[in-house]
């Protein structure tokens, strides 16, 4: 048996095609009729979800041209039609940039590959490091580690040796701990919480950044070595979070519950600094001291002693 047709390098303008396919008619399967008042008659319905005339009818455009955009021939599609196609979807505004980034034209396509020696600029080295109190790390768009301070590292990957960062060969991605590490899933009591959003902020960036082959490369060895990972990715799942709250289970000091906060690094394209704080005064703060205190001596009996103390 002769082999199939090879699937679309990462990048490619077929494979930006495919997902656009493939993301329309995750959003159209997930929505019936009756969900968007309309009739529903007898006899049994050959599609999960709407029909494409049914979509294209609410979007009041037609069929011909809703189908062309589902088989991932985007180009040419105004804003207008696709917030229309949006509307009728019942897309998030997460969810409506995506549809426009892969709807692109593929001549505005962005092409901004990072490099993988790519380093924060002194200034951020040096803020990381003043933050002795607060875990903070910086991240490039594809969540590689590019530099995190003493907490930070503690908090999020203890395991790791903390120069890892500086060698573009073995540089931490955290993705790659959350599905790939058993130090990952602990991390996280709420895992599946974790991992779904996770794949939808990669998700989002991937339609972004078609070009980035070592994104597409991560995507890839992911949805290979993790069953969790490409379950989750073949859902087409997207949003975008800057802040919130994250519970961990960490190895040393126990549970914490801890504020989050995603800032982007102005003059350091698609890089980004996420710092974590506590509330004052509650057991996730004591906790937080708990671990600056191991972070900064690297004595375990100091920091036992102090939890003694805690308790």
């Amino acid at each position: 048996m002769s082999p199939g047709p090879a699937a679309p390098q990462p990048g490619s303008p077929g494979a930006v095609r495919a997902e656009l396919a493939a993301f329309l008619k995750s959003r159209r399967a997930r929505l019936r009729p009756e969900d968007v008042d309309l009739p529903l008659y007898g006899g049994r319905r050959r599609v999960a979800g709407l029909r494409r005339e049914e979509l294209a009818m609410l979007a009041g455009v037609s069929v011909t041209h809703y189908t062309r955009l589902e088989q991932g021939r985007g180009d040419g599609a105004s804003d207008s039609v696709l917030d229309a196609i949006a509307g009728a979807l019942r897309l998030s505004d997460d969810e409506r940039a995506h549809l426009k980034d892969l709807a692109r034209p593929a001549g505005e396509v962005r092409r901004s590959p990072q490099r993988a020696g790519e380093r924060p600029t002194s200034a951020v080295r040096h803020l990381l490091t003043a933050m002795s109190e607060a875990p903070a790390v910086v991240l490039n768009r594809r969540n590689d580690v590019l530099a995190w301070n003493r907490l930070g590292h503690a908090l999020l990957a203890g395991h790791l040796d903390f120069d890892a960062p500086d060698r573009s060969a073995d540089r931490p991605n955290l993705t790659d701990i959350l599905f790939l590490s058993p130090q990952g899933r602990a991390l996280y009591p709420r895992w599946d919480e974790e991992a779904q959003l996770a794949v939808a902020s990669l998700r989002l960036v991937a339609g972004r950044h078609p070009q980035d082959r070592r994104l597409g490369e991560l995507v890839g060895r992911l949805a290979v070595q993790s069953q969790d990972f490409a379950a989750l990715w073949a859902h087409h799942p997207v949003r975008t979070c800057s802040d919130g709250v994250k519970q961990l289970d960490h190895p040393t000091v126990g549970t914490m519950e801890l504020f989050f906060q995603s800032m982007s690094l102005t003059g350091s394209a698609d890089q980004r600094m996420i710092a974590y704080s506590a509330e004052p005064g509650t057991p996730s703060e004591a906790a937080l001291r708990l671990l600056a205190s191991l972070s900064r001596s690297g004595s375990t009996a100091e920091a036992e002693t102090e939890a003694e103390a805690v308790d």
